[in-house]
């Protein structure tokens, strides 16, 4: 008679694991083909936007007398207000919800890049680069925290790398498109890298409008879940959230993140990353330009697209690598790690074909570190904490879009060679690697079972 009952209490079990497997299996599919491919779109948007200024100066330099310092300082300053307005900006968002505040930021960005396209001279770049960073501010911190709110711990990676993924594919149809319209269009007499202006800046003015009625705030809100998909999200998503620290007092939890030793290091680790990512990203098409002086526009941005190519898949690859083994400290450590070494591969050829695969392999290295690192901040931090520690993560390492291109410039100028330079990034990738690689405990899980806050402490 027991072993009748067990064997009856056994088939219901497995009954109810087989429905919440199918629960799983269905809500996941749901949230990812909702949610993932249009934030990709929008950040191909956004970051095309925020680059294209990289392939306009292979003739704006010359049209408006701007000198490699100059364009390094233009190219950074960007990053100066992006880093003084984001916390506040991802704090506005987690109040006021994702869909108004997103595409608040979309039409405000897409407005200041049209704007761009009348500039005069360097002053008029430096104040519309500026406000562009105040525009765009809490756009990518933002949605790494709307990630948060639809996505598991154990599944985040993966959700972040996709979406992640607009990095190289921006430039992989940016790269073209761009250099295209600056070949091919000089409408009403106006050059074409002013263009390039205009034409990518209306998709991001359309985009926030529809973002609005599209993006949903929160699963209980989303009307293209079920009754039973919604209840079991939000139950997931509540038990990532058990085990850590409550956050009874938001000024309190606000004062604990800026003098958390932890968001702090993963804010410099951020630094140096981002500091390689910009460095190389927006100095990149002179440098390809540079291995051959017949090279038109549009070969060189057909050129650009092979290392942002490589580097998207190798993103996706590596970041689901991280998911399924549940390991992240060796997997954002090991990317930087081989960007360093790509870039002074890049210093000791020079040969066109040998340096353009230098430079996909640091391509390779930076990219494939977003999705496991984006991962960990979430491990221990609560949702209000993780709303303000990733905007001090991404704001504090967005200040390395300054640092790396104003850097390049300035050696350009001062030497007439790139070279240095790239020893710099190089340094900064390695720096990169040993403060991840430091990190005391030997692997960052990724579970169903939140990991506590002091087991991410620091040598």
């Amino acid at each position: 008679m027991f072993h009748r009952n067990r064997r009856c209490v056994n088939r219901k079990q497995g009954v109810l694991n087989m429905q919440k497997s199918e629960i799983e299996v269905r809500t996941l599919k749901k949230v990812s083909r909702r949610i993932i491919p249009y934030i990709f779109i929008l950040y191909i948007i956004a970051f095309l936007d925020r680059v294209n200024i990289g392939y306009a100066a292979l003739d704006m330099n010359k049209d408006l007398g701007l000198t490699a310092s100059v364009m390094g300082l233009i190219s950074g300053i960007f990053f100066i207000s992006y880093f003084l307005f984001e916390v506040p900006s991802n704090m506005l968002m987690h109040r006021f919800g994702a869909r108004k505040w997103i595409g608040r930021i979309m039409i405000s960005w897409g407005i200041v890049v049209i704007i761009t396209a009348w500039v005069q001279n360097a002053n008029h770049l430096y104040i519309l680069r500026f406000i562009l960073g105040i525009a765009e501010a809490g756009f990518f911190p933002g949605v790494i925290l709307y990630i948060t709110y639809w996505f598991r711990g154990k599944e985040r990676a993966r959700a972040v790398a996709l979406f992640m993924m607009a990095l190289p594919v921006s430039n992989i149809i940016g790269a073209p498109v761009t250099t295209w319209i600056m070949d091919n269009i000089t409408w009403f007499g106006m050059e074409g890298w002013r263009w390039i202006f205009i034409i990518e800046g209306i998709p991001a003015i359309i985009l926030g409008i529809v973002t609005i009625f599209y993006l949903t705030d929160r699963p209980n809100q989303a009307k293209w879940l079920s009754k039973e998909e919604k209840k079991w999200l939000v139950s997931e998503l509540e038990k990532d959230n058990q085990g850590k620290s409550p956050h009874h007092n938001h000024n309190q939890k606000l004062k604990e993140m800026f003098r958390s030793t932890r968001v702090w290091r993963l804010s410099f680790i951020y630094l140096t990353l981002v500091t390689g990512l910009y460095g190389i990203g927006f100095w990149m098409p002179t440098i390809i330009k540079g291995f051959s002086n017949i090279l038109t526009n549009t070969q060189v941005g057909l050129i650009t697209m092979i290392p942002y190519l490589l580097g998207g898949i190798a993103m996706v690859l590596w970041a689901r690598h991280s998911d399924r083994t549940g390991e992240r400290k060796m997997h954002t450590a090991l990317p930087p790690l081989v960007g360093a070494l790509g870039l002074l591969g890049c210093v000791m050829t020079t040969n066109p074909i040998l340096s353009i695969m230098m430079i996909s392999m640091v391509t390779v290295g930076i990219y494939s570190i977003f999705g496991p690192f984006w991962a960990i901040p979430s491990l221990f931090l609560t949702e209000f904490e993780a709303a303000v520690g990733i905007a001090i993560i991404s704001s504090i390492g967005n200040l390395g879009g300054f640092i790396g291109p104003y850097v390049i410039g300035f050696v350009m100028d001062t030497t007439g060679r790139v070279e240095m330079g790239l020893y710099f990034l190089s340094l900064v990738l390695f720096i990169c690697f040993l403060l991840v690689f430091t990190i005391k405990k030997e692997h960052v899980t990724s579970t169903s079972i939140p990991i506590q806050a002091d087991k991410l402490s620091i040598k």
